[in-house]
Formats: C-alpha cells, structure tokens, sequence
C-alpha cells in the first residue's frame, strides 16, 4: 500500500457527540482505510491511511469534530503504513 499513515488524538467535548460515526463517514467516502474509538479519558483516537490528501482531510476534520464537538486539542503523530483495508469504529 502506498500513502500515508497518522494517529490522531482529539481532547474536548468530543464524546457523545456522534464523532466516530461522523469520522467513520468521512473516511468511507474518502477512500480511508482505518478506525477511531472512544479512550477512557474522554479523548478520540483514530489512525488514518491513504492517499496524502484524504489523510490530511480527516486529520483536519479532528480538528473540528462535528457540529456538536468542541476541539481543545489534537495531537498528530506520523506512522508507518501497515496496509489496512477497511474503517472501523471500536
């Protein structure tokens, strides 16, 4: 596979705000392979791989969250690729 990989860890009012559902979607219809799941100290974690491109476009919709979310920090961290095939919410 070739692309991109990045981890992405979202703090703020990001749980129980449909963020994995919405993240989940926007990778789907990006050709993001992958997945994101709710940590116990109340941040979201997802890992992104693909197209450099698609990959930047998640990582900066982390940023954000969806319209309920409220993003006070994100850390990104580069990765090597391990060739996934699909997204999955954990």
């Amino acid at each position: 596979m070739s692309g991109v990989r990045k981890r992405v860890v979202a703090r703020g009012r990001v749980q129980g705000v449909f963020f994995r559902d919405a993240t989940q979607r926007r990778a789907s219809s990006r050709g993001v392979c992958g997945w994101v799941t709710n940590r116990s100290d109340g941040a979201v974690e997802a890992v992104f791989e693909g197209d450099a491109d698609a990959v930047a476009s998640l990582v900066e919709f982390m940023r954000e969250g969806p319209r309920s979310a409220d993003v006070s920090d994100v850390e990104v961290s580069d990765e090597e690729p391990e060739g996934l095939s699909s997204f999955e919410v954990r």
